[in-house]
């Protein structure tokens, strides 16, 4: 509770249309149970779920008013490209700039000489707060972080604190930055998140949908020149019997041939949430002439990009609980602290992966190559195709080479999911355009692990082992003993 609050606390920042804390109880012991983190007409409150009615709230009003606004302010007049010519694209929003993906990329996007601003209502803080998770790696406030990228590079990120589910905050934001290219990573993002009960999942469907909207509507209204690349996920298609094309599959029916969407076989609210964002991006581009590319990205692992390793303040998170946590982090830090694999089911489950250094390299790729007008393009973001089982393997291996005595086990699955399947995903427009994969190796699982050994004091046991059941989801708010 305590480092969400002095994250929240520290907005100093100037010319700040709302900053000030709200608390029903001001008595002498008073202390927020719960907190929530949003703009004036922010959603965001009904994530806060409680157990007891008693329990007491604490609310922090955010800002549309960027860090170094005045700074950027000056340099905006010689620095600002015309929207028709997107070959100079230079001013890139990321949406969701302090998670996993969205810090590392902000970071590679200023790196690359492009003027980046970070949207975030930090809310992924919270989340960990709520479920009483935390990243292995100590990650530092977002203001800390922005201020030792500009100590380290002279390079300024700015910072838009607030809800992109408020319109008024989103459209602010967007005629302060103005940007050319908006990247979207500003999503709830965990499959158990969205299964926990009945509000995730509500939540999850109206924070992703409602958000991107909103986004949409704002660069028809203010920017519409922009390009929107938007994370999507490998998720939003399933588990087919035959191949997966990159978004597009060419069919002939009762002698007629078209083509049109793949299929999509979402298996939970929140891989139904990223269908329906991708159907919402189909529609705008054809009926405003939008001009989108969507990212239908695999699992991603790895924590270590050329930009978050040159400073420890600057260190991405690491998830590896039952929630957040993604396949192949988890397993590394379950070797790390001796815990056995938890392989779920039959461990037949086939998926893409990719390193983060993908991730970043793919969204520059995408932003540098931008999508037509009235064009929506998907593009399948991973490297490489691994089975639970094969890549538990994988872990076994590295980790005896460092003498750790791995083991694994097999768990009841949470999901409701085939676990022995057919599965070949194309994936070859982001390699068409330059695309160099980090594969996986010996030397980046040696390197993972490494990493993983290194915070394994901060490994909170209890968090392991999955908790979050497809088929037990509830009406009622499940709240979670930290």
């Amino acid at each position: 509770m305590a480092h969400l609050l002095s994250t929240s606390c520290s907005l100093k920042i100037p010319s700040c249309r709302k900053t000030f804390f709200q608390s029903p109880n001001q008595g002498p012991n008073a202390f927020p149970t719960s907190f929530t983190v949003k703009t004036s007409k922010s959603p965001v409150r009904r994530v806060v779920l409680t157990g007891e009615s008693s329990q007491r709230s604490h609310t922090v009003y955010a800002t549309t008013t960027p860090i170094k606004q005045e700074a950027s302010a000056q340099k905006r007049s010689s620095l600002h490209q015309s929207s028709n010519d997107l070959s100079k694209q230079k001013r890139v929003m990321v949406i969701g700039g302090d998670g996993y993906c969205g810090w590392a990329t902000a970071l590679h996007l200023s790196n690359k000489g492009y003027e980046v601003a970070i949207v975030d209502n930090l809310i992924r803080r919270l989340f960990d707060n709520q479920l009483g998770l935390d990243s292995l790696t100590p990650i530092t406030s977002i203001h800390n972080r922005i201020r030792c990228w500009k100590s380290l590079t002279g390079k300024t990120i700015e910072l838009y604190i607030g809800d992109i589910c408020d319109f008024e905050f989103l459209s602010e934001t967007f005629k302060s930055f103005e940007p050319d290219a908006v990247v979207h990573f500003g999503e709830q993002r965990s499959a158990p998140y969205s299964m926990i009960d009945r509000s995730r999942a509500v939540f999850t469907q109206h924070n992703n949908v409602i958000g991107t909207l909103n986004v949409l509507f704002a660069i028809k209204e203010y920017r519409e020149q922009c390009h929107l690349v938007k994370l999507g996920t490998m998720g939003e298609y399933g588990t087919p019997n035959i191949d997966i094309e990159e978004g597009y599959l060419t069919i002939t029916h009762n002698g007629r041939t078209d083509t049109l969407p793949y299929p999509k076989q979402a298996s939970s609210f929140y891989h139904l949430s990223k269908v329906h964002d991708s159907n919402n991006i189909a529609f705008t581009c054809k009926a405003w002439g939008i001009r989108a590319t969507d990212l239908n990205q695999g699992v991603v692992y790895g924590v270590t990009t050329e930009e978050t390793a040159m400073h420890e303040e600057l260190c991405n998170r690491l998830d590896y609980d039952g929630v957040f946590g993604t396949a192949l982090n988890r397993f590394c830090v379950q070797a790390a602290v001796g815990h056995p694999l938890t392989v779920y089911g039959k461990g037949g489950q086939t998926r893409g992966y990719l390193d983060i250094r993908d991730t970043v390299q793919c969204v520059e790729i995408a932003i540098a190559n931008p999508a037509q007008p009235g064009e929506f393009r998907v593009f399948n973001q991973f490297t490489e195709q691994f089975s639970v089982n094969e890549l538990a393997a994988l872990v076994t291996k590295a980790g005896e080479k460092l003498g750790l005595d791995v083991k694994t086990i097999s768990v009841p699955n949470p999901r409701v999911e085939a676990e022995e399947h057919y599965y070949n995903a194309k994936h070859t427009k982001l390699i068409e355009l330059g695309l160099k994969p980090h594969l996986l190796s010996d030397s980046l699982l040696d390197s993972l692990l490494n990493f993983s050994i290194l915070y394994k004091d901060r490994v909170d046991s209890k968090q392991i082992m999955p908790s979050v059941s497809w088929r037990k989801i509830g009406v009622k708010p499940k709240t979670v003993m930290a």
